[in-house]
């Protein structure tokens, strides 16, 4: 893993961020944050850090979502 990557959970809330890519082999992973309108080039918020994961705004809706989607999340 590039020392550079940063991910979701590396963030700071309050912040948007672009996403550069989406780092999983997981298809229904992928499928699923595709769905939410989690993939490249689009902004993310994130909105506050949990135990567990994060709660993030993707275009107009707020999302939970845990710590490995917020780790598959790779952001600029």
């Amino acid at each position: 893993m590039e020392d550079n990557i940063k991910t979701l959970l590396q963030g700071e809330p309050g912040s948007t961020y672009t996403i550069k890519e989406i780092k999983t082999d997981d298809e229904d992973m992928n499928s699923f944050l595709f769905r939410l309108g989690c993939y490249s080039g689009e902004p993310i918020t994130l909105v506050s850090k949990k135990k567990n994961g994060c709660v993030v705004v993707i275009k107009e809706g707020r999302y939970s979502i845990d710590k490995l989607l917020a780790e598959a999340i790779v952001i600029d």
